[in-house]
């Protein structure tokens, strides 16, 4: 079952502020990076998504409900279809669970089960676990500036701090109007292209930029990608406590 829920991880949290100061001409890939991190931070959210996952033996669509709260609790309901239905996905920290209703069990997902894909996606676990403040992560340079759907973008090459990563190093397009990632490509150590993300739509919420529609492609898997839908989004609203624990995965 992350970056995105991203990190559905990733998921679902390229939020941009629509008001934020520019920067000044000339500014550098690690002043553009922080600016994005704090345009795509908001404290707590509840979203309802989509995920429509193109295999090998065609398409089907996912649907769930996630509550999050911080970079570093979330809880998943997926609502559809039915033989996924119920199935609930907690992280507290750097701990995931998951309980499937048809076998009454909570798994703990850790060590090379993080690798795997979440529910048949071009998305994994570890996408999910990973921090999404990505100045934490990786130092970023100016590269070059392009165009995507109109919108003129920096490009930046981002090298990650420390070795124990998912992708050891990262280039994104950033809107240079609204601080929020349109493109993304992500690489091993080997330089080798692992997955990308394409924002095709976004939304404004409460002065916030929102990634609507984002089309993410596992570069190792065949078939056409993995859509990504958020259907509604409320943004710093309160969220109980008990909807962040271990007992809330078998309500």
């Amino acid at each position: 079952m992350r970056r995105l829920l991203w990190s559905i991880a990733v998921l679902i949290s390229s939020v941009c502020c629509g008001q934020t100061p520019r920067l000044p001409q000339g500014a550098s890939g690690d002043e553009i990076l922080k600016k994005v991190d704090l345009n795509m931070f908001s404290e707590n959210k509840i979203i309802l998504s989509r995920m429509i996952i193109h295999g090998e033996r065609g398409s089907r669509t996912v649907e769930a409900k996630s509550w999050q709260r911080g970079t570093r609790e979330s809880f998943s309901e997926f609502l559809a279809p039915a033989r996924d239905k119920g199935t609930k996905m907690l992280k507290l920290q750097d701990m995931l669970w998951t309980y499937s209703p048809s076998t009454d069990r909570t798994i703990l997902i850790s060590g090379h089960m993080l690798r795997q894909s979440l529910m048949g996606s071009d998305l994994s676990y570890e996408d999910m676990m990973e921090d999404p403040h990505l100045p934490h992560l990786y130092t970023a340079t100016v590269s070059s500036e392009e165009a995507i759907g109109g919108r003129l973008c920096w490009v930046l090459d981002l090298a990650a701090r420390k070795e124990e990563i998912s992708y050891f190093s990262r280039k994104v397009w950033v809107d240079k109007a609204r601080y929020i990632l349109l493109k993304e490509n992500l690489y091993a150590k080997s330089g080798k292209l692992l997955k990308t993300m394409d924002i095709r739509e976004v939304m404004e919420v409460k002065s916030h930029w929102i990634a609507k529609s984002i089309l993410y492609k596992d570069a190792l898997k065949e078939g056409e990608g993995t859509e990504f839908f958020v259907d509604s989004i409320v943004l710093d609203t309160t969220i109980p406590d008990y909807i962040f624990s271990k007992a809330a995965l078998r309500k």
